[in-house]
């Protein structure tokens, strides 16, 4: 960023293909709606040209960038609470080639039989996750999916680390609860 910053266009483009997947992944997990993740990361990368002249390294890139995204999904939350929440497992395009987001992330070399216990034990994982309050399901995927440090997560969200680990603390044991049956599957976390 410092690079670029400097006016190096090449480091933007360097950190555009650094950061691309791990951020459209972030927001599409938060937002549910490829288009809309696609526009927030497009917003995101637009704040960080915006931001160029004004950047300060006073925290990690990353964790500056994390925190934009995060911001545009909360404000998109606030834009979109009259709304009801899209299915997990509604399609995500149109026609009948469309994908849920489980198709996207299955593992296509299982077995049949273990395909599709596969995929409902994802789905009965998606909409636990979709049951959690908005805090502690960004905290669970910024942890569990992102595999930041409670630190990097206390950082974006402006919360203490403490109020990051007890957010995750909830999050398990709500996950754990509606997990049950699969006692196994719900030890995600050490």
């Amino acid at each position: 960023m410092q690079r670029y910053r400097r006016g190096e266009v090449r480091a933007f483009e360097d950190l555009l293909s650094r950061y691309r997947t791990p951020i459209y992944n972030f927001l599409l997990r938060s937002v549910l709606d490829r288009a809309h993740a696609e526009d927030l990361l497009q917003e995101t990368f637009l704040r960080v040209i915006k931001g160029r002249e004004s950047y300060e390294q006073q925290a990690r890139f990353k964790t500056w960038l994390y925190t934009i995204a995060r911001n545009l999904c909360v404000d998109a939350s606030r834009r979109a609470r009259h709304r009801r929440a899209q299915s997990l497992d509604a399609p995500l395009g149109d026609g009948d080639a469309a994908h849920t987001l489980l198709d996207v992330t299955a593992d296509r070399k299982a077995q049949v039989d273990r395909a599709v216990s596969d995929r409902q034990l994802g789905e009965q994982i998606q909409a636990a996750v979709a049951t959690l309050v908005e805090e502690q399901r960004e905290v669970f995927i910024m942890r569990e999916v992102l595999d930041l440090s409670f630190k990097e997560i206390a950082d974006i969200v402006g919360s203490s680390e403490n109020t990051v680990k007890s957010r995750m603390r909830y999050a398990l044991e709500k996950l754990r609860e509606a997990l049950g049956e699969h006692r196994d599957v719900a030890q995600v976390a050490r």
